[in-house]
């Protein structure tokens, strides 16, 4: 079944599957690769992302009608630099380990091409309930990739998650994931397998519309073939009728005769 365009199911896959910021389009990659090296790390950046993101799909969707084309960029980077201003404050009073964690990456969220991205792309252009969604969308498919990051680099790096132990005492962590090359290291094998899964879907929509097409041509030739016989049956009982009407003349013939 088709999703309506813009509606909140499509928002949601375009943003967490089709149109994936980490593994699928790669924007914003600075704090990927930077922050993920705890699940933690990946859940604050994901979800101050996210909040950032949709204020400011609102507000830009609701003002793009008066913002000039001249002056389009400056002005969305003063509404999102305004909104990461309110959340970095917000971090610092009441979550402090996550501000102190995060560190300088909060500020750069003001240029994630992530934000400006869907900012240029679809909050300018649409309105603000579809922007919401997209927000939402895009958030959640950022934090998912975030997630899954932080979540391998620590399990391989730390043998943890989320701070808690999970390997066995035996376990030697792998100090390279929870370093700059692990990150690139985890990020191309879930590049590979979100690619692997897409290709995997594609083929299987294919086959689909392919079964679903050469069923279309079966049902129409049977309804063709329908048709023609129908045409047939209809001939020939004309054709009966006909004959009969004729026997019919002929009989009577000899009896009006015999009558004059």
């Amino acid at each position: 079944m088709a999703m309506k365009e813009n509606s909140f199911s499509e928002r949601l896959y375009n943003g967490i599957i089709k149109e994936n910021p980490t593994f699928v389009t790669m924007i914003g990659m600075c704090p990927t690769l930077a922050v993920t090296t705890s699940v933690i790390n990946g859940i604050g950046m994901g979800l101050t992302t996210t909040v950032v993101l949709i204020l400011s799909n609102v507000f830009i969707s609701a003002l793009r009608k008066i913002i000039p084309d001249s002056l389009r960029m400056p002005c969305y980077i003063g509404v999102i630099a305004s909104f990461v201003t309110l959340v970095e404050l917000l971090l610092q009073a009441y979550i402090p380990f996550l501000y102190s964690a995060l560190g300088l990456y909060i500020p750069l969220i003001v240029v994630n091409c992530i934000i400006m991205g869907r900012a240029e792309a679809f909050a300018g252009k649409n309105g603000v309930i579809p922007s919401i969604f997209d927000g939402i969308g895009m958030g959640i498919g950022f934090t998912v990739g975030l997630i899954a990051l932080g979540a391998v680099r620590e399990l391989i790096g730390a043998g943890t998650l989320c701070g808690i132990s999970i390997m066995p005492a035996s376990y030697t962590p792998v100090n390279i994931f929870i370093m700059a090359p692990g990150a690139f290291f985890v990020l191309a094998f879930l590049v590979a397998i979100m690619n692997k899964i897409m290709a995997t879907r594609e083929e299987k929509a294919k086959i689909k519309a392919e079964e679903e097409r050469k069923a279309a041509l079966a049902k129409a030739a049977a309804e063709k073939a329908a048709k023609i016989e129908a045409a047939k049956k209809a001939a020939a009982e004309r054709a009966a009728k006909a004959a009969a009407a004729k026997a019919a003349a002929e009989a009577a013939a000899p009896e009006k005769k015999e009558n004059e």
